[in-house]
């Protein structure tokens, strides 16, 4: 597996891009999966259903297998957000993995800039970002390749080659 992040500021597009990314690579006929980053509180189960019961009750984790998928819940019971080095283990073998966030992580990151946002460029403090993805011309220039963020073959050509290994 290799791997390559996404980051930006919240409502730069991150997930736009990645999920233009992922229909690029699918459509190239790699198998991809992605790992998301959230600050916030996010629930994936419906109360009174039978894995909500089953997490009140106290189990550490809960898998929900049906014919079409399943999903792994586990509980971090207070502890710290799970580093990105413990959750890229748990994915299936496949060719790429694109995270989206966790850009404190130190893998290869495509930054996400709209101009619109108003907020300062990571890619000038962070080395680990590789290219920034944007729709404006960025002043001062970033120490990384600056891509339109439509130009999708050209960003996910990037992504691939500067991917690292998990």
């Amino acid at each position: 597996m290799r791997v390559i992040g996404i980051v930006g500021w919240k409502n730069n597009g991150k997930t736009t891009l990645v999920v233009k990314l992922v229909e690029h690579f699918t459509r190239a006929g790699l198998s991809v999966s992605t790992i998301k980053h959230a600050h916030h509180s996010v629930e994936i189960d419906k109360p009174g259903k039978d894995t909500w019961r089953h997490r009140e009750a106290g189990a550490r984790e809960v898998l929900l297998a049906t014919s079409k998928r399943w999903a792994l819940m586990h509980e971090m019971a207070g502890e710290d957000d799970a580093p990105l080095d413990e959750l890229l283990p748990r994915l299936s073998p496949c060719d790429l993995v694109v995270v989206e966030g966790f850009k404190r992580f130190p893998h290869a990151k495509i930054e996400v800039h709209l101009v619109e946002r108003g907020r300062p460029l990571l890619a000038h403090g962070d080395p680990t970002v590789v290219a920034v993805a944007s729709n404006h011309i960025i002043d001062p220039p970033p120490p990384v390749p600056v891509i339109d963020i439509n130009d999708i073959d050209a960003i996910a050509a990037l992504a691939l080659a500067r991917a690292e290994p998990a």
